[in-house]
């Protein structure tokens, strides 16, 4: 059982395989990179930039269907409000399990490397 959902991606597509692959493709290569520039953000005590990755990949996070706008919504809101840092690493931490896993499977669904 995968942890995405591609119903929006198909939609977007409308059927078009090759550019559902592409869509994936763009996904695996941006995505993985910004969640691990936003932890070491959240590493570094740096909330604006933490903001800004998670604020950046939070369409495609949708897009996938990984339902992770809560966990998105704490960074964003350490970053706006300052407020207390406790449920960041926690939310960081289930977004980027999430976006691993999801990488895995998408690679593994769409042969890709």
């Amino acid at each position: 059982m995968s942890n995405y959902n591609l119903s929006e991606v198909k939609e977007m597509a409308g059927g078009d395989e090759d550019f559902m692959k592409i869509v994936v493709q763009t996904f695996l290569e941006e995505i993985p990179p910004d969640v691990e520039s936003m932890n070491e953000a959240i590493n570094n005590d740096n909330p604006d930039l933490a903001y800004q990755y998670a604020h950046k990949m939070k369409p495609n996070l949708q897009l996938f269907g990984l339902e992770l706008m809560d966990e998105v919504k704490v960074i964003e809101a350490w970053a706006k409000a300052g407020k207390k840092k406790d449920d960041v690493p926690q939310a960081a931490s289930k977004i980027t399990k999430k976006v691993n896993v999801a990488s895995i499977a998408l690679k593994r669904d769409f042969e890709l490397e």
